[in-house]
């Protein structure tokens, strides 16, 4: 079994539901010792923004800042999409600790020749 967990999410604050699912199954697999990276795409750039994942996606949910942060404690990376930020003009220099710019080719570079687990939101 691979020890690397990509998850794929394109989807920000718009769903914030979907945002909290990727969040669960990427705290799940840090749990089981997984090494885990999510590439984060078109609006969801934007949760590498400190401040940006807040809310409560919906009733019984988990708190998106709780789970922000457990991924981050966890040792969870953010591979933020270049194309995704200059179009959105983010600021690089202000993201959270745990996230950098990171293409296709540093992605694929960090999943490594080895199968790994994907899962895409």
């Amino acid at each position: 079994m691979s020890s690397k967990v990509l998850i794929n999410l394109a989807t920000g604050l718009e769903d914030a539901e979907r945002v909290t699912v990727a969040f669960l199954v990427a705290g799940a697999a840090l749990e089981r010792g997984r090494e885990v990276a999510m590439f984060l795409t078109k609006e969801a750039v934007r949760l590498a923004v400190p401040g940006h994942a807040e809310g409560v996606a919906c009733d019984g949910c988990p708190p998106l800042p709780r789970l922000f942060g457990q991924f981050a404690e966890g040792g969870g990376q953010l591979l933020v999409c270049p194309i995704c930020v200059k179009s959105r003009k983010l600021d690089e220099a202000g993201f959270v600790a745990n996230a950098r710019v990171a293409g296709a080719t540093p992605m694929w570079e960090w999943l490594g020749d080895d199968a790994g687990t994907v899962f895409s939101y």
